[in-house]
C-alpha cells in the first residue's frame, strides 16, 4: 500500500524502466536493463559486396547490386546495433543466397549475441538433407523459411506439396522454428500444416505482407493465432506505410492484429524498436519488453 510518502511498486518500475532506457541508448548492445530485459533483431538480411567469394545463387529471386553493399555487411550491422540499441539478433538467410550459406557473418560472432536462420528449396529432395548437415555443421541456426504470395511460386505451389511437408517436418524434428513469410491469400493453406505438426514452433514474417492479399483473404491470417504456437512479427511496417519513422497512420490495422495475436506472440524486427512503443501504447512495460526481444529469448531458449 502507498501512503502517499513513499513511491508506489509500479511507479519504481516505471522509473527503472526510463533509466534502463536511457542507459541502452547511450551504450548500445549487449546491455540487457535493470529488468533482465534484452531487445532482440529477427530481420536482418547480410549482403557482401564480393560476389566472386560470395556469388548469388542461379535461382535467386532478386539480386541487390553489389556496389551498395557494405564492404564488411557484419560491421555496418553491428554499428546499426549500437546505434539503435539492439543487444542480440539473428542474421535471416537472404533468397539471394538461395540454399548457400556460406556468406560468413554468423562465424565470426560470438553466440551469445547471434543466431541465423536458413532457407532451402523445398522442390529439391535432398532439401531435408542439407537442413540437417547444416544445423550439425552451425547449431546456432534456429530456423527455416519458406516462402509464398500471390504471384510467387518460385520456390512451391503450396504448403500441401510433397516436398514442403518433407522439409516442414525436418525443421520439427530438428527443434527450428518454421519462419513463413507469406501473404494472406496463402494463409488458410499454411495453417494446414500448422495443423498436421501440432506444436511446431512458427514465426509470421512482416504481417503476413498484408498488400499482397485482399482484406477478406487477411481475415485467414487473423485466424491463424488461434493456434498457440504462432508468433507473429510486427516488421515490415514501411511496406505499407510510407510516414515515418513510426507509420502510425496504419496504428487501426496494427493494433488489431496485436490484439488477436496478443503480447506473449508478438516479435518485433526491423526499422525502429520504439515503434514498439508506438503501436503498443496503453500496454503494459513489461509486454512491451516481451515484444522487443523477451518473447525471442524464450521461443529459442537464448538463455
Amino acid at each position: 500500500m502507498n501512503n502517499g510518502t513513499q513511491p508506489d511498486r509500479r511507479g519504481v518500475l516505471g522509473t527503472l524502466a526510463v533509466a534502463a532506457a536511457l542507459a541502452g541508448s547511450q551504450s548500445g548492445a549487449g546491455a540487457a536493463d535493470a529488468a533482465g530485459n534484452v531487445i532482440i533483431e529477427w530481420n536482418q538480411h547480410m549482403f557482401s559486396q564480393d560476389v566472386a567469394r560470395f556469388p548469388y545463387g542461379p535461382r535467386a529471386t532478386y539480386k541487390p547490386d553489389p556496389a551498395k553493399n557494405p564492404p564488411d555487411p557484419l560491421a555496418a550491422y553491428q554499428k546499426r546495433m549500437k546505434d539503435v540499441g539492439i543487444d542480440r539478433a539473428l542474421f535471416v538467410q537472404p533468397e539471394p543466397y538461395g540454399d548457400d550459406h556460406s556468406l560468413d557473418c554468423l562465424s565470426r560472432t560470438s553466440p551469445d549475441q547471434f543466431k541465423g536462420t536458413s532457407l532451402f528449396y523445398p522442390r529439391d529432395a535432398d532439401a531435408p538433407q542439407k537442413l540437417t548437415a547444416l544445423v550439425k555443421a552451425h547449431p546456432r541456426i534456429c530456423s527455416t523459411r519458406f516462402h509464398l504470395h500471390r504471384g510467387n511460386t518460385a520456390y512451391f505451389d503450396s504448403f500441401a506439396d510433397p516436398g514442403v511437408r518433407a522439409l516442414w517436418g525436418k525443421a520439427v524434428d530438428l527443434g527450428l522454428v518454421v519462419e513463413l513469410d507469406i501473404g494472406p491469400s496463402c494463409a488458410r493453406d499454411a495453417g494446414a500444416a500448422i495443423a498436421a505438426y501440432p506444436g511446431c514452433k512458427v514465426l509470421i514474417d512482416h504481417l503476413a505482407n498484408p498488400k499482397t492479399g485482399t482484406s477478406w483473404e487477411f481475415a485467414d491470417v487473423l485466424d491463424l493465432a488461434k493456434f498457440p504456437n504462432v508468433y507473429m512479427k510486427l516488421s515490415g511496417v514501411g511496406y505499407i506505410a510510407d510516414d515515418k519513422p513510426y507509420y502510425e497512420s496504419v496504428l487501426p490495422f496494427t493494433r488489431r492484429i496485436i490484439k488477436e495475436y496478443g503480447p506473449d506472440r508478438m516479435v518485433w524486427g526491423g526499422d525502429s524498436p520504439q515503434i514498439v512503443d508506438v503501436h503498443m501504447k496503453g500496454y503494459s512495460a513489461a509486454d512491451i519488453a516481451k515484444v522487443k526481444g523477451g518473447n525471442f529469448k524464450r521461443l529459442l531458449n537464448w538463455s
